[in-house]
């Protein structure tokens, strides 16, 4: 079940998506007297070698590779340039992911439990709830299966969910922070999900955000049955409101557009290992090491 992952950065800073979380508002109101920013561990994060070969392996074989119940992992790296210096954000996600088969279809059925984020800014720490993360309405999609340079791969296409309010997914996020159909998915007593900001040790805070997630992921089958590739994120977020004035300011988190910087990692476990409490006991055996920024050379 290990995985052999080489990690590619300072292993001295080593220490997960669901999505973008509005910590780069924070990071604005605070960056202006940090010292310099961390950068980015180069444009991979994780060598994973070359994917199992397709020759040999039909399609009926790839299929039944595929179905089954998974541990998923996946970073997504963001820029903001609304402040001063651009921030930079690692967005971890863990959850699970079942490739089920219905009427002849493959269905993708992604559910997360656990999130976490890094920037690239001393100081600023985000806290986004497990309860918030699993109020995410896990997504489900049909896959395609395919055989491209000489690799088994699936593609999923985007299928927007909302979170933190109702509506029509398939519509542009509402910008109305009085938007009757506004949620309170972590029931918390605030609309939207909130994020929870501790800023130099001194500012806590709190942002209420909405979501509209739309992803897009591409894997292919590797020797050890995993399904490892990349996801693309054309998400849009709003900000309906902070506990601090200075807090309330627009948000423009963009992906990275560089592949090895957002890895999906699928590894198989069994029906058993459905919580984040279980999948946190054996990450580590699972996933290779979480990403970290580097400090200046």
């Amino acid at each position: 079940m290990d995985l052999m992952f080489k990690y590619k950065g300072d292993n001295r800073v080593l220490p997960k998506s669901f999505t973008t979380i509005a910590l780069s508002i924070a990071a604005s109101v605070f960056v202006a007297s940090c010292s310099k920013p961390l950068v980015l561990p180069g444009t991979s994060l994780y060598d994973f070698g070359p994917p199992l070969a397709s020759a040999g392996v039909s399609e009926e074989m790839a299929r039944a590779a595929l179905l089954g119940h998974y541990a998923h992992y996946d970073v997504v790296a963001y820029e903001d340039s609304n402040t001063k210096t651009p921030m930079k954000t690692f967005v971890i996600s863990y959850g699970f992911t079942d490739f089920i088969e219905q009427d002849g279809k493959i269905l993708q059925i992604d559910r997360f439990v656990h999130a976490a984020s890094k920037i690239n800014q001393r100081g600023v720490e985000t806290i986004f709830s497990d309860a918030a993360t699993e109020a995410i309405a896990p997504r489900v999609q049909e896959v395609q299966l395919y055989e491209e340079d000489g690799a088994w791969k699936i593609l999923r296409p985007e299928s927007p969910v909302l979170l933190g309010v109702d509506g029509d997914p398939s519509r542009p996020l509402s910008r109305d922070p009085k938007d009757p159909l506004l949620l309170d998915p972590d029931a918390d007593g605030h609309p939207g999900v909130t994020v929870r900001l501790n800023i130099g040790g001194f500012l806590k805070g709190e942002i209420y955000i909405t979501r509209r997630e739309i992803y897009r992921n591409s894997l292919a089958l590797y020797p050890d049955g995993s399904w490892i590739g990349n996801v693309v994120d054309s998400s849009e977020q709003f900000v309906v409101g902070a506990n601090m004035a200075i807090l309330r300011q627009p948000s423009n988190n963009r992906q990275i557009p560089e592949p090895g910087l957002n890895p999906v990692i699928l590894v198989r476990v069994p029906e058993s290992v459905s919580t984040w409490k279980d999948l946190e006991a054996i990450r580590d055996t699972l996933f290779p090491p979480e990403p970290a920024f580097l400090e200046v050379r």
